[in-house]
């Protein structure tokens, strides 16, 4: 999972999502995006919590580096998922 923030505005996150698609697609087609969660501070401040699957760190750092306009707060390999109904009540 890469968390993002971003230096544009919601507005624009669209355009981003579209070259980060075609960069993926065209230069980095190992990259499989699977989904990513859009958040919004109280300051307009856009941050991302998007989950790939790629071969290597270096090759999701590569397309950041492409698609720009951000900075990546953290990258981590997600151990696994939960939900509610995996904890039933007692």
């Amino acid at each position: 999972m890469v968390v993002r923030k971003f230096d544009v505005s919601e507005d624009e996150m669209p355009e981003v999502g579209r070259r980060s698609r075609k960069t993926i697609e065209e230069t980095y087609p190992e990259i499989e995006w699977e989904h990513s969660h859009v958040v919004v501070d109280d300051q307009g401040t856009v941050m991302t919590y998007c989950v790939y699957a790629a071969p290597t760190e270096e090759m999701v750092r590569s397309h950041a580096d492409d698609l720009g306009q951000h900075t990546i707060e953290g990258i981590h390999e997600i151990a696994g998922d939960v939900t509610p109904a995996d904890f039933p009540p007692v």
